[in-house]
């Protein structure tokens, strides 16, 4: 149709579309001939990244794991890592120990200027100031984990290459090298005949101990590659273990590798960053604590954080052997506990005959002992201590008050697991709507787990078996 026709009919409306369309398409077409990814997205001019492509898997060993994905990482010098905003990372570049950084644990400036290492300070955490920004590579060779729950008797080697560990321990079957592999049998210190058969002789001395009814919450101290709580898995009991970063080299990295929860830390100068009355059963099997030193102060943190009514496993030579240091550290042992009314529940020391010597302690769950001759036991900690967060604070010579509900009253033991992840636990506040919104919270996570979590991310759940809840609230 004519120009002069759509005019003299008046068609504006058409021209004037047609005229924004052409326009439209001009400006488009020229902005993409210059930058090709206009419709992708546009980056701010500082950020970069370049990412080199992974070699095509590879199988070192014959060993077969079925879901295992195999790939190969290139090291981390090989990477571009500028990918942020106003800020420029770079790789961590500290010669061989590089690997296993931890800037809050190797911070040999601030260890340095310690004054003391008695109540190991040096093992404690010292982060620097500003924070150091600089990414800690991968082994060269790290390939994908191998998949639980494979991966609780073997990883791969290249992913934790510290191989002292296994000279060192070889006579107590912690960890073996098989070819491109570490392999772990599930023996320990105190358990030479297996993790498996010491777990069945805990419960055979204590049959309260019921693994996964009546204990479900367990701390094992200074734990190894933490075969305890990798082998309570079975048991349905979830255990953090934990160790420092000592000459022991990368042990909780093992333990992490393996798929158990772990974590670094120790009893020195500071209290755990564990609340009070946490975990019902405290593990410990030769983990080189001084539990007399410092008035007692390790042991009372133990008190701290054991649940009224929880018990303390401890499997060490003084239980069994009678040389003159044994004795002492026995005999320290005996009455630091009489002082905070631990009951000693077994005592297995004969060794020769089971090759495990171990006692058992029981924590009380009323004040009926702490009543009696006063003098002679640590003081009852400040009512203000209950509620003061735990972290980097100094360890206290005082035995922890027991927890009450908000009418004044000693709480019980929680309900048998599993029915204890649903029932109200007796810790909440006292406020009116406490209970409503711990029931909510438990739905909604309930539903959000199963719905989205499960559901709706492309996460093979099946691959993984540790995870950090950051924020955890009531940890639904």
């Amino acid at each position: 149709m004519p120009i002069s026709v759509l005019l003299s009919e008046r068609k504006y409306s058409f021209l004037c579309l047609a005229s924004v369309l052409l326009i439209s398409f001009a400006f488009l077409l020229l902005t993409y001939t210059s930058c090709p990814f206009f419709f992708a997205f546009s980056l701010p001019s500082d950020i970069h990244v370049s990412v080199s492509s992974p070699p095509p898997p590879s199988r070192s060993s014959s060993l077969q794991f079925p879901t295992e994905p195999e790939l190969e990482t290139q090291p981390a010098d090989h990477l571009d890592l500028n990918v942020s905003l106003n800020i420029r990372w770079r790789a961590c570049r500290l010669g061989s120990v590089t690997v296993d950084y931890i800037p809050c644990l190797d911070n040999s400036k601030a260890i340095k200027q310690l004054k003391s290492k008695k109540h190991l300070e040096h093992r404690e955490r010292h982060c620097p100031k500003p924070p150091p920004r600089c990414l800690v590579p991968l082994p060269k060779g790290y390939k994908v984990p191998v998949q639980w729950p494979q991966s609780r008797d073997m990883i791969w080697y290249s992913n934790v290459p510290h191989p002292k560990l296994v000279e060192y321990k070889k006579e107590q079957n912690w960890v073996r090298k098989s070819d491109d592999y570490f392999v772990f049998p599930g023996g320990g210190t105190q358990f030479k005949n297996g993790v498996t058969a010491y777990i069945d002789f805990i419960t055979e001395t204590v049959p309260a101990i019921k693994w996964g009814e009546h204990i479900r919450v367990v701390l094992d101290v200074g734990c190894g590659v933490a075969s305890f709580g990798g082998y309570l898995l079975d048991r349905d009991v979830v255990t953090m273990s934990f160790a420092p970063k000592d000459e022991h080299e990368a042990q909780i990295q093992f333990a992490l590798e393996r798929g158990i929860a772990a974590t670094l830390s120790v009893i020195g100068s500071k209290k755990l960053t564990f609340p009070d009355d946490a975990y019902d059963l405290i593990h410990c099997a030769r983990c080189r604590v001084h539990w007399e030193e410092d008035g007692g102060k390790p042991l009372l943190e133990l008190n701290r954080i054991l649940r009224p009514g929880g018990f303390f496993v401890w499997s060490a030579t003084p239980v069994y052997r009678n040389d003159e240091r044994d004795r002492y550290v026995w005999k320290s042992m005996v009455a630091l506990t009489q002082s905070i009314c631990w009951k000693v529940v077994a005592k297995r020391d004969n060794f020769d005959s089971t090759e495990i010597g171990l006692v058992i302690y029981q924590k009380p769950s009323s004040y009926s002992c702490y009543a009696h001759d006063r003098t002679k036991r640590p003081p009852l900690c400040d009512q203000k201590t209950k509620k003061e967060v735990s972290w980097y604070k100094p360890l206290r010579h005082c035995t922890s008050r027991l927890p009450v509900d908000s009418n004044g009253n000693l709480l019980g033991w929680p309900s048998p697991w599993p029915h204890r992840l649903k029932n109200k636990p007796q810790s909440l506040p006292a406020e009116a709507d406490a209970e409503a919104i711990f029931n909510e919270d438990t739905k909604h996570w309930a539903a959000l787990v199963s719905d989205v979590y499960f559901d709706a991310l492309a996460i093979n759940w099946a691959s993984l078996r540790n995870v950090m809840d950051m924020n955890a609230g009531y940890g639904g």
